[in-house]
């Protein structure tokens, strides 16, 4: 019987008395719970993967205007900005989450990991890794699926649903899963993997989740990038040796606590946080008369 994914602690035990990587566990959990062969998902891994490329692509090249007013091109804007306050390599991170969040915002196509409000998260850090380390696709690939074990554990123990944990648990999920990713593509062991996801959700714990208008647009596109940047900083510290303190099964089970005891109007309802801000109310009220279609009169009876 495949490894289930109820926990972190019972991943690791499997892989030490298995020998097996990271990712067969999850290959075999695909095959055994989904009844998919072998080829069928790696196939996928890499459609995927191209998907995510092409987002990432398509938000840096083309018009990234959404019809709220709200989505202009901020992917672009921070590639080739002037002044720069990040390295070459961190401001592409940036650009690249903007860029791939965007395309979701304008209908374009994406890869929902975990979901399509954090759509911009595994795209821009996978792609810039690859590029830093020139990594083989393959290594990218089970990467995908070492993500994907990490988001069967966090949605079994908390959620990835804003609309249910709040931000903390959409843009924070995929950067849990990018961070691990990040530390397994780079040689990590399994200790050091669920390091970087148990200081990504320490850093990412609490977030609301306060769509302006509703639309899945401000704050969550700059948000992408934020996580982003803090699956490689959480990366970086598990891969130096920093101790997460607090055990990666017991952060998950904080995520999921923060996530009950969230107000509801921070989840995703646009009743509070930025949401109800004097200005994202004005942007409300012309994004629903621009909703709004204009009937022709009826004619009057004879």
């Amino acid at each position: 019987m495949s490894l289930l994914f109820n926990d972190f602690i019972s991943w690791e035990k499997h892989c030490a008395e298995t020998g097996e990587q990271l990712y067969q566990p999850v290959l075999a959990y695909e095959i055994e719970q989904k009844g998919r062969t072998e080829a069928f998902i790696w196939q996928n891994l890499a459609r995927a993967y191209v998907v995510m490329k092409e987002a990432v692509q398509t938000g840096l090249t083309d018009d990234m205007r959404s019809r709220s007013g709200m989505v202009n091109n901020s992917g672009k804007k921070v590639a080739n900005a002037p002044v720069t306050v990040l390295s070459g390599e961190f401001q592409m991170l940036v650009a690249r989450a903007l860029s791939a969040k965007e395309v979701n915002s304008c209908m374009g196509r994406v890869v929902a990991a975990p979901t399509a409000g954090a759509s911009g998260i595994l795209p821009s850090t996978l792609t810039t890794l690859q590029d830093l380390h020139q990594l083989p696709d393959q290594k990218i690939h089970e990467s995908l699926l070492v993500a994907a074990g990490i988001a069967l554990i966090i949605e079994q123990n908390a959620s990835l649903a804003g609309a249910v944990g709040g931000c903390q648990a959409e843009t924070g999920s995929a950067a849990a899963m990018a961070s691990g990713a990040i530390v397994y593509c780079l040689g990590g062991d399994v200790e050091q993997v669920f390091t970087a996801v148990a200081i990504t959700i320490q850093c990412m714990l609490g977030l609301v989740c306060d769509p302006v208008a509703g639309l899945v647009e401000v704050p969550c596109i700059v948000r992408n990038a934020s996580a982003a940047a803090i699956a490689f900083s959480s990366a970086q510290m598990a891969l130096a040796g920093v101790n997460a303190v607090i055990p990666v099964d017991q952060c998950v089970a904080a995520l999921g606590e923060v996530g009950e005891s969230m107000e509801r109007r921070y989840k995703e309802t646009a009743e509070g946080g930025l949401a109800n801000t004097p200005k994202a109310r004005e942007i409300e009220k012309l994004v629903l008369v621009q909703d709004v279609d204009i009937l022709p009169d009826e004619p009057e009876e004879p």
